[in-house]
C-alpha cells in the first residue's frame, strides 16, 4: 500500500476550507480522513474514524481545547468538516478517572459538551480518541491487520510484524472500557507510534496529520508484506470440492434464491430483499473449498460487519445446469437450518441480555453459491452492494489468514452482544420505509413520455428502478435521475427480451413489478391500410406487451412471492378514434392480454392491471399531433387538451400516479383504470 498524501492537494484543501471558515487543522484532518475513506482495504461504508485535537470557538464564546471526531453517519470516503463534530475536551478527559460508564451515560455526556448542538453523535470510539495525548489519531479495520490477528496465536504474529512500534490491545467492545484500556495500554508503552485492536483494527497517532496518516501506511504494508510471504508458500489455500460439470446461469439461480430469502407476512405479501452478486477467482477459490460451510460460519473479520451481514453467511449446494427443481430443494433445506441456527443463537445469548432483546429478521444477507460466487442482501441496491463488499472483503480476509495459519472471530455471544448493540443498530438509521421498498420495478419505453414519468413516480415511492428503452442514451438519462438501471431493450426482438430480463436477474435478483408501457401509434383507415402496418403495430403494441410479460411471469414464478403486471392500454382499446385502427386494434388485445394473465396466474399471487390514458403530451402525441387535431376541430390547443369531462389537461405524471396505485392495491387484479379527465364512451363501466 502506498501513501497518496500530496503536498499540493493538501494546501489546496487547507485553502478551499479556509474560504468556509475552517482552521488548518481540521482542514487536514478532512483531507487525510478521506485519502484512507478511500481506499477499501483500510475503510468500508462508515467504518474506521478519525479524530484532531485543535481550539475553536462556539459562537458568541471563547476558544476551547476540542476533540474533532467523525460523526455518526459519515462515510471517511466523502467526509466534509461537518462530519468531525467538535467536542470540548477537557470534560472528556476527566471521564478516565472513572471505574464505569454506561453506554447511555456515555453517548449523553459527549452530546451535551458538543460545541454545536445539532451536530451529528460522536463516534462510539470517542473516548479513546480522547484519552489519548496525540494530536493527530486514525483508526482503521485494515484487511492486513484483520488477516494477521484474527488467529488464535494472532498478538504474535502482530508483534512479529511491528515488533515495539506498536502495542496490542485485546478485544474489548468499542466504548468506555475499550478506550480505558487503549489508554492504559499506551501509558505502559508511551514511546508507540499506535495499537493493534486485536480482532478489530488498527489505531496511529501523530503529530501532523500526514504522520499520521503515512504511519497508518506504513503498518498497514509491513503487514501485507508479512502475509503476502505466507501466501506464496501455499500453492493452494482452499481445497476444491468436486463440482457439477455444467453450474446453471446466475440468471437462473439468482430469482430462485431472491424469492426464498423473502419473508412470508401472510395474506399475499412479503417483506423481500434485493441482491448484488459478485465473483471472482479468489471468490470461486473461496466458495468452491471443501471446507467452506465450516469457514464461513466462524464469524466476521471485524466485528461491526455483524450489523449488516449477521455473523455467517447461507451456503447452498452448486446449483447444476437441468436439476434446478433439486437445487430449489437443497436451497430451502439450507435456508430453514440457517433460521433455526440463527434462531438458537439468538435465544441462547438473549438468555444472558440485559435488558432483552428483540430477534430482528433471521434471513441471511450473505448467500455463497459454490460454482457462481457470492450474493449481498439488502433492504435496496445500495444495502446489498454494502453487505456484498463486506462479504468481499470477508473472503480476502480469511483466504489471507488461512495461509497463515487458521482464521478465528471473537466468541459468538461477543458477536451478540455487537450485533444487537445500540449504537452500533443506530448506524443504520432506521426509519419507515416508503411503500415500494424492496420492489424491483421495470418500465418499457421508460427514456421519455409516460415511461420516464412512471420511472420517476416508483422511484419516489421507493422501488428500484429499470429503465427499458430502445434509445439507451435516454434510458441512461432517466436511470441517472431515479437512480436506476438502464437497458436497451427492443420488445420486438425476443433475444434482445430475453437479454434485458435476463441482466436484470442478474443486477437485482428479480423482478416485482413490470409496467408493460413501450408503444407507437399507427394510423390508417382499416378498409385500406395496408396489412404490414398493422402488422408492425402487433408486434410493438401487442407482441411486444407479451414478450416482456412471459419474460417478467417467468421471474415471478421463479421467485414464488407474486408480483405484479401493469399494461399501458389507452382509451383506444375500448372507445375506438377514426382512422386509429392500426393503434387501437392490438391495445385492445393488450386489454384482454391483461385479463388473460390475471384468469391464468391469479393464483400464483400475480396480478394484471391496465391504465387506459387519453391525450398526453407524449412521443406518441406530439406537439405538431396536438395541433393538427386541435386545428381539425377548430379548437385551441388548451382547449383540446382540456377536452374531457372535468376540462383539465391530463399529463404523464397523473398516469403515472395510476401506475403507482395498482402496484399499492395488492388486492386487485383484471383491473381497468381511466385516466383522461373523463370521458363518458371510454368509461369501462
Amino acid at each position: 500500500m502506498k501513501s497518496q498524501w500530496s503536498d499540493k492537494t493538501a494546501k489546496e484543501a487547507i485553502k478551499r476550507y479556509a474560504a468556509q471558515g475552517v482552521g488548518e487543522d481540521l482542514a487536514l484532518r478532512v483531507y487525510t480522513t478521506r485519502l484512507l475513506g478511500q481506499e477499501p482495504r483500510l475503510v468500508l461504508h462508515g467504518g474506521g474514524n478519525t479524530s484532531v485535537k485543535t481550539r475553536m470557538a462556539p459562537r458568541g464564546g471563547e476558544a476551547v481545547d476540542v476533540l474533532c471526531v467523525k460523526g455518526s453517519g459519515w462515510d471517511m470516503g466523502d467526509i466534509e468538516p461537518a462530519g468531525l463534530p467538535a467536542v470540548r475536551l477537557q470534560p472528556l478527559q476527566k471521564l478516565s478517572a472513572l471505574k464505569e460508564l454506561s453506554d447511555e451515560d456515555m453517548v449523553n455526556f459527549q452530546r451535551i459538551n458538543l460545541l454545536d448542538a445539532s451536530s451529528p453523535n460522536p463516534s462510539v470510539e470517542t473516548l479513546l480518541h480522547a484519552f489519548l495525548p496525540h494530536k493527530y489519531i486514525d483508526h482503521s479495520h485494515a484487511n492486513a491487520i484483520l488477516s494477521l490477528t484474527d488467529q488464535p496465536n494472532g498478538e504474535d504474529h502482530a508483534k512479529a510484524v511491528f515488533g515495539q512500534r506498536l502495542a496490542m490491545v485485546p478485544y474489548i467492545m468499542p466504548g468506555f472500557s475499550l478506550a480505558k484500556k487503549a489508554r492504559q495500554t499506551f501509558l505502559a508503552n508511551p514511546k508507540v507510534q499506535g495499537l493493534v485492536l486485536l480482532k478489530h483494527g488498527l489505531f496511529t497517532f501523530g503529530d501532523t496529520a500526514r504522520q499520521a496518516y503515512e504511519r497508518h501506511i506504513r503498518f498497514v504494508s509491513m503487514a501485507e508484506r508479512y502475509l503476502a510471504r505466507a501466501r506464496k508458500s501455499r500453492a493452494r489455500v482452499f481445497m476444491p470440492a468436486r463440482q457439477p460439470k455444467k453450474i446453471a446461469s446466475l440468471a437462473e439461480v439468482a430469482p430462485i434464491l431472491r424469492g426464498r430469502m423473502a419473508l412470508d407476512l401472510g395474506n399475499g405479501a412479503f417483506k423481500r430483499l434485493v441482491m448484488d452478486f459478485r465473483t471472482s477467482p479468489e471468490i470461486l477459490a473461496y466458495v468452491n473449498g471443501r471446507d467452506v460451510a465450516r469457514i464461513s460460519s466462524v464469524g466476521t473479520v471485524t466485528p461491526d460487519h455483524v450489523i449488516r451481514i449477521k455473523g455467517w453467511p447461507l451456503v447452498v449446494p452448486a446449483p447444476e445446469t437441468g436439476k434446478l427443481n433439486e437445487f430449489e430443494i437443497q436451497v430451502d433445506q439450507a435456508l430453514a437450518r440457517y433460521v433455526a441456527t440463527y434462531r438458537a443463537y439468538f435465544e441462547k445469548h438473549n438468555a444472558k441480555a440485559l435488558p432483552k432483546k428483540k430477534m430482528l429478521d433471521p434471513m441471511p444477507r450473505v448467500i455463497l453459491v459454490p460454482g457462481l460466487g457470492l450474493f449481498g442482501l439488502g433492504a435496496s441496491k445500495k444495502d446489498a452492494r454494502i453487505a456484498a463488499d463486506l462479504a468481499e472483503t470477508t473472503v480476502s480476509v480469511v483466504t489471507d489468514a488461512t495461509a497463515l495459519g487458521r482464521f478465528e472471530s471473537i466468541p459468538k455471544a461477543k458477536l451478540f452482544d455487537m450485533e444487537y448493540w445500540s449504537l452500533e443498530q443506530a448506524k443504520l438509521g432506521k426509519g419507515a420505509e416508503k411503500a415500494l421498498a424492496r420492489q424491483v420495478v421495470a418500465v418499457t419505453g421508460g427514456g421519455s413520455g409516460i415511461g420516464a414519468a412512471v420511472a420517476k413516480a416508483f422511484a419516489r415511492e421507493g422501488a428500484e428502478v429499470v429503465v427499458l428503452d430502445l434509445n439507451l442514451q435516454a434510458a441512461q438519462d432517466i436511470a441517472r435521475e431515479v437512480k436506476g438501471l438502464a437497458l436497451a431493450c427492443d420488445v420486438t426482438n425476443p433475444l434482445s427480451v430475453k437479454a434485458a430480463f435476463d441482466r436484470i436477474a442478474e443486477i437485482y435478483g428479480g423482478l416485482d413489478i413490470l409496467v408493460s408501457n413501450a408503444g407507437a401509434a399507427w394510423q390508417g383507415r382499416i378498409g385500406t391500410v395496408d396489412e404490414a402496418v398493422l402488422r408492425r403495430s402487433f408486434d410493438l403494441n401487442f407482441w411486444g406487451h407479451q414478450r416482456v410479460s412471459q419474460a417478467a411471469v417467468a421471474l415471478f414464478r421463479a421467485q414464488g412471492t407474486g408480483g405484479c403486471l401493469l399494461f399501458n392500454t389507452s382509451k383506444q382499446a375500448v372507445n375506438p378514434g377514426k382512422d386509429f385502427g392500426p393503434y387501437g386494434l392490438p391495445k385492445a388485445a393488450t386489454l384482454f392480454l391483461m385479463k388473460q394473465y390475471a384468469l391464468d396466474h391469479g393464483r400464483e399471487g400475480i396480478r394484471a392491471n391496465a391504465v387506459n390514458a387519453d391525450r398526453i403530451r407524449s412521443g406518441l402525441l406530439t406537439d405538431a399531433m396536438i395541433a393538427s387535431r386541435a386545428k381539425a376541430r377548430g379548437l385551441s390547443v388548451a382547449d383540446y387538451m382540456a377536452g374531457n369531462l372535468l376540462g383539465r389537461e391530463v399529463d404523464g405524471q397523473d398516469v403515472a400516479q395510476a401506475f403507482v396505485d395498482l402496484a399499492k392495491a395488492g388486492k386487485t387484479t383484471a383491473c381497468v383504470v381511466t385516466v383522461d379527465g373523463g370521458n363518458i364512451e371510454a368509461s369501462m363501466r
